[in-house]
C-alpha cells in the first residue's frame, strides 16, 4: 500500500461515523481523522467496561488485604485460624513457659501475611490486565503463549530461588525454628537472628554470622524447642558403696530442686539409674532430670560442684579416671 492510499485511508469516514449520535461520528466531523474517530469509538465503547474492571480489581484487592489482615492479627493474639494454622504446632508448652509462644506466632502469621497479600495482588492485577486487554480487542494467544515460555525460561533460571522460597514457606507454617532458638541446620549452627522466606541468618559461638539458604537445609536440629535431659555420670571408686552413694546423690538433687533459686530448672523429679558402667578403676552413678532447654549445662555444674562436696564430706572417694563410655588410655 503506496503513501497515497495510506492517506486516502485516514481521511475516509469510517463506518462508525455513519451512525448518528456516535462518539465516533462527533469525532469524525471535528477532525476528519479516521483513525482518531475509530479510536475513540473503541475507547468510548470498551471504556466504561475497562473502568469498572479496574474498580472491581481493586475493590477486590482491597478486600483480601483487609482479610488477610484481620487474620494475622486474630492469630497474633492468639486464636488461630484455620487457613493460617501452622501444620504442626511445635513445643507449645515449653515456649508457654518461656513467653514465647505469642510472639513466635505473631511472627510466623505477619510473615504469612505478607506472603499471602503479595500472591493475592499479583494473582488480580495480572487476571484484570488480561480482561482489559480482552476488551480492547487484542488477541491474547501470541501473549499468553510467550508467557508460558518466559515462564518456563525462569523456572529454569531460577530454580534455586524458587525452591528457596519454598522451603522458608513451609519452616515459617511448620514453625521448624525462630528468632532466638539455637539450631543445627548441618554445615552451620548457632542462634536465629532472622529467619526470611529465602535465607536464614545465624550467629554462630565464636562471632561468625551464617546465611543458609532455607533450600539447602535438609535437616534441622532446634536445641530450644521441647525440654533437656540432664545425665549425671559420678565416676566412684570400687570400694564405695554403692547404695550410700547412690543416695547421697539423689538426696543432693531434690534438696537442690527444693531451693527457689534452682526450683523452675528441674522439670521432673530426680531420678538415681543407679550402677551404668564398670570401669578399670570404678564404678559409675547416674542421675537423670528433665530441664528447660539450655538449662541442663548450668544446672549440670552446679549439681556437680554440691555432689563433689558431699562426697568429700561424706568421705567417699572418686575415682581416680573414667572409663565407663570409653577406652582406657594407653598405658605403656
Amino acid at each position: 500500500m503506496n503513501a497515497q492510499a495510506v492517506a486516502a485511508r485516514m481521511i475516509a469516514e469510517p463506518d462508525c461515523a455513519k451512525r448518528d449520535g456516535t462518539v465516533c461520528r462527533g469525532v469524525w466531523r471535528l477532525t476528519h481523522q479516521s483513525w482518531l474517530s475509530r479510536a475513540a469509538d473503541t475507547i468510548a465503547s470498551h471504556g466504561a467496561k475497562i473502568v469498572l474492571i479496574l474498580v472491581v480489581a481493586l475493590i477486590t484487592r482491597f478486600l483480601l488485604h483487609r482479610t488477610i489482615r484481620r487474620l494475622t492479627k486474630i492469630t497474633g493474639n492468639g486464636a488461630v485460624p484455620v487457613v493460617l494454622q501452622p501444620l504442626r504446632e511445635k513445643a507449645a508448652t515449653a515456649l508457654a513457659e518461656a513467653g514465647l509462644l505469642s510472639t513466635r506466632r505473631q511472627q510466623r502469621a505477619e510473615t504469612i501475611g505478607s506472603v499471602l497479600r503479595s500472591i493475592a495482588s499479583f494473582v488480580v492485577f495480572v487476571v484484570a490486565f488480561v480482561l482489559v486487554l480482552g476488551e480492547l480487542g487484542i488477541n491474547l494467544a501470541p501473549i499468553l503463549a510467550g508467557a508460558g515460555v518466559a515462564g518456563v525460561a525462569f523456572g529454569f533460571g531460577a530454580q534455586n530461588l524458587v525452591k528457596d522460597f519454598l522451603a522458608g514457606i513451609f519452616m515459617i507454617l511448620e514453625d521448624q525454628y525462630g528468632v532466638g532458638d539455637s539450631i543445627d541446620a548441618g554445615q552451620a549452627s548457632g542462634v536465629v537472628q532472622e529467619v526470611g522466606l529465602r535465607t536464614t541468618r545465624l550467629c554462630g559461638g565464636d562471632g561468625t554470622i551464617w546465611y543458609v539458604r532455607n533450600g539447602e537445609v535438609l535437616r534441622i536440629g532446634n536445641m530450644s524447642q521441647g525440654h533437656s535431659q540432664l545425665t549425671l555420670d559420678v565416676p566412684v571408686d570400687y570400694s564405695v558403696d554403692t547404695d550410700q552413694a547412690g543416695a547421697i546423690l539423689l538426696r543432693t538433687a531434690q534438696e537442690m530442686r527444693a531451693e527457689d533459686a534452682w526450683r523452675d530448672d528441674f522439670r521432673t523429679e530426680p531420678e538415681l539409674v543407679g550402677v551404668t558402667s564398670l570401669g578399670p578403676d570404678g564404678v559409675v552413678l547416674q542421675l537423670t532430670a528433665e530441664t528447660p532447654s539450655g538449662r541442663q549445662g548450668p544446672l549440670g555444674n552446679e549439681l556437680r560442684a554440691r555432689v563433689k562436696a558431699r562426697f568429700a564430706a561424706a568421705r567417699i572417694p572418686l575415682a581416680a579416671s573414667r572409663y565407663g563410655r570409653g577406652n582406657p588410655p594407653d598405658r605403656t
